[in-house]
């Protein structure tokens, strides 16, 4: 390690200070004792979280090829793009001090009293994880022997102490400005989208519906069997992920391979509505209005359709009654299943309709536009906010590990002394070491 590093403090590996992929003795286990499971969806990208919820018999998980750890120890994903993005965690709360989970991980055992935090601030850090994928080349073992090689600086066992300390202090300052501002942005969106749907509830206006003054289709259904057939023409198509409430979201738009007839039949044309049929409930009757950013554009079958037949309707209009005062009306008729609500056909032909002159729907849609201008700006300003937080988190980190965040205590035990200590324990009993749970 070239970084000149404060007094008390020492250069190792990682396999110098922890044991990577330590062995578990699953004999010494009860097949009844209750252990902790963690998939990989469990643990949470940078911010070390763990979902532990999930609890099971070790007889049902020891025959398996699990990877298994105990309290302490280090996480980290070794596949991309997990690893990339920050999965890694310090194993703690389990179930019995045992935990079972993905074999997409890598385990760090800290010997003696190496830190498990200190290990974990260091591998998530931004550069550290750079270098790893440099390291890789789509082996999970490449990357066993880049953790085990890599450099780490070493403080002090106290310094450590109080590195940790520290981070998680100016971290949870971070958390908490980065929780009221998305808190802000939600109660924002809610208030101003209430607002205009009592609009709809105080108006005195004649009503319709959907169903009588557009014609509703729904959209196609991926044939995967026949993609690969030639006489199919490849167009884009919208997903409900494009289909966003106020907006389309067209950063990433999929192609898909469908007979000619039905790329004709399903061409959107521009003011054409789109409404989702559903998935969670944000998803249900979410939409906008096609403005023919895309030539020969289709839909998917969670996608549906619908295109006015009468000029007296503004489509923005209609779109925005269904994204304001649509969202309760279309939760309340929609189909619940566990986690899942969806709309079908008949229920949306039934969606209930203002029918306001020309110019009052103007002047709705307008309104709309208007905080849509502001919860833009909003988002901005906390994009900014949060591009700031990751500045001050990688500058956190750094300091961290070049001895800038905290001071040093000069009568500290040296670093040098705990990699001696752990160097002659792993000389003494090595077998032993490498074995034990």
């Amino acid at each position: 390690m070239t970084v000149k590093l404060p007094p008390g403090w020492a250069c190792a590996t990682i396999g110098d200070i922890a044991i990577v992929n330590p062995t578990l003795s699953k004999a010494s286990i009860p097949d009844d004792l209750d252990v902790s499971f963690v998939p990989m969806a469990a643990v949470t990208e940078i911010s070390g979280q763990i979902d532990l919820s999930d609890v099971r018999p070790a007889g049902a998980l020891k025959p398996k090829s699990y990877r298994s750890f105990v309290d302490g120890d280090v996480l980290v994903a070794k596949i991309t793009p997990s690893m990339e993005n920050g999965k890694a965690a310090v194993a703690r709360g389990l179930e019995n001090s045992i935990g079972f989970g993905s074999t997409e991980f890598h385990v760090l055992r800290p010997i003696d009293t190496m830190s498990s935090e200190y290990v974990f601030h260091y591998v998530v850090r931004e550069r550290f994880r750079s270098e790893a994928v440099r390291a890789m080349t789509g082996s999970a073992g490449q990357l066993r022997d880049f953790l085990r090689t890599a450099p780490i600086p070493i403080a002090p066992v106290a310094e450590q102490s109080r590195i940790i300390a520290a981070i998680e202090q100016h971290f949870s300052r971070l958390d908490a400005a980065e929780a009221s501002l998305a808190d802000a942005m939600r109660k924002l969106v809610s208030f101003q989208r209430s607002a205009v749907a009592q609009l709809f509830d105080q108006a005195d206006w004649p009503w319709t519906t959907l169903g009588e003054i557009a014609a509703i289709k729904g959209g196609v259904t991926k044939d995967s069997k026949r993609q690969s057939d030639p006489s199919y023409v490849e167009v884009p198509y919208l997903r409900v992920a494009n289909v966003q409430r106020g907006y389309l979201d067209l950063s990433e738009v999929s192609r898909i391979r469908v007979p000619p007839a039905k790329a004709a039949q399903l061409a959107l044309r521009t003011g054409d509505l789109l409404f989702n049929e559903g998935g969670d409930r944000d998803k249900l009757g979410r939409g906008w209005v096609w403005e023919g950013q895309i030539d020969d554009c289709i839909h998917q079958n969670h996608v549906f359709r619908a295109r006015l037949s009468s000029g007296e309707f503004d489509p923005y209009f209609i779109s925005v009654h269904g994204n304001t005062w649509g969202q309760r009306w279309f939760e309340t008729h929609g189909k619940h299943t566990t986690n899942l609500a969806t709309l079908n056909l008949t229920t949306l032909k039934s969606f209930p309709v203002p029918a306001p002159p020309l110019a009052e729907q103007r002047k709705v849609v307008a309104e709309f536009q208007s905080i849509r201008r502001s919860e833009d700006r909003l988002r901005t300003e906390i994009s900014r906010a949060e591009s700031h937080s990751d500045s001050l988190r990688r500058s956190i980190l750094a300091d961290s590990f070049s001895g800038k965040l905290v001071p040093q205590n000069p009568d500290d035990e040296p670093a040098s002394v705990l990699l001696e200590r752990i160097a002659a324990s792993r000389a003494a009993k090595p077998a032993r070491r490498r074995a034990r749970t």
